[in-house]
């Protein structure tokens, strides 16, 4: 069964490696052979789209070093897994905000201005990929890594314009034990989802700490 995964970065990185020693995840690893593997054995995973957005430096707690290690990392995957893996960017929107000041009850007229950081065409992005992926039978399973109920209309299009056609997947990227909420929406149109990834899953799904290239090798970052 011909498979395509769909990663939503931000989910994944909040969900699953933020301030763990997991940073440097190999994505195919993870969810070929660890996860979709034992759930499908007949799957054979085609490709992973992983969609993210380049982080801002200057609002960044570790600053240049921090969109130096994205950039490696993204050379890493690409370098390993030529074929079979597809780095698709939004981008990050920075700029001024006129928020209400939290208060109870909330007062219109009593307001502060703040800068808003939020990512952008994610989302979309995700949604366009697997349905044209679907309708152009690119892939007979379409596996939706992610968390986030915006998807729940791409998922909902898919069941009703290709019925039995297309097997539909979702993996929610929250670590077994978190305590974090699991959105049901993306489920109940999906054939299987799979509600957490393992602590043991992750560790074993690291990237070599020097990723070889024709030239200098790729570098796991330090502070990683």
């Amino acid at each position: 069964m011909r498979t395509n995964v769909y990663i939503d970065g931000y989910n994944l990185f909040y969900g699953c490696l933020k301030h763990s020693n997991d940073k440097w995840l190999d994505l195919y690893h993870l969810f070929a052979n660890r996860i979709i593997h034992t759930q499908e054995p007949n799957a054979i995973v085609d490709t992973v789209y992983f969609f993210t957005a380049d982080i801002k430096s200057k609002v960044s707690t570790m600053g240049a070093t921090a969109q130096q290690a994205q950039h490696a990392y993204h050379r890493a995957l690409q370098t390993k897994y030529p074929n079979h893996i597809k780095i698709i960017k939004g981008y990050y929107a920075f700029e001024k905000g006129n928020m209400l000041k939290y208060k109870q009850p909330p007062d219109k007229s009593d307001r502060v201005e703040v800068w808003r950081l939020e990512e952008k065409q994610t989302d979309v992005n995700i949604a366009l990929t697997a349905y044209r992926d679907a309708i152009q039978s690119k892939a007979q399973q379409v596996v939706f890594v992610s968390n986030d109920t915006d998807l729940e209309p791409a998922l909902r299009a898919l069941r009703e314009d290709m019925g039995d056609a297309v097997t539909i997947g979702v993996i929610i990227p929250i670590r077994k034990d978190s305590r974090r909420p699991k959105n049901q929406s993306l489920s109940q149109y999906a054939d299987w989802t799979r509600s957490y990834i393992t602590d043991d899953e992750l560790a074993d799904s690291r990237l070599p700490n020097k990723v070889p290239t024709k030239k200098k090798p790729i570098l796991k970052p330090e502070y990683w």
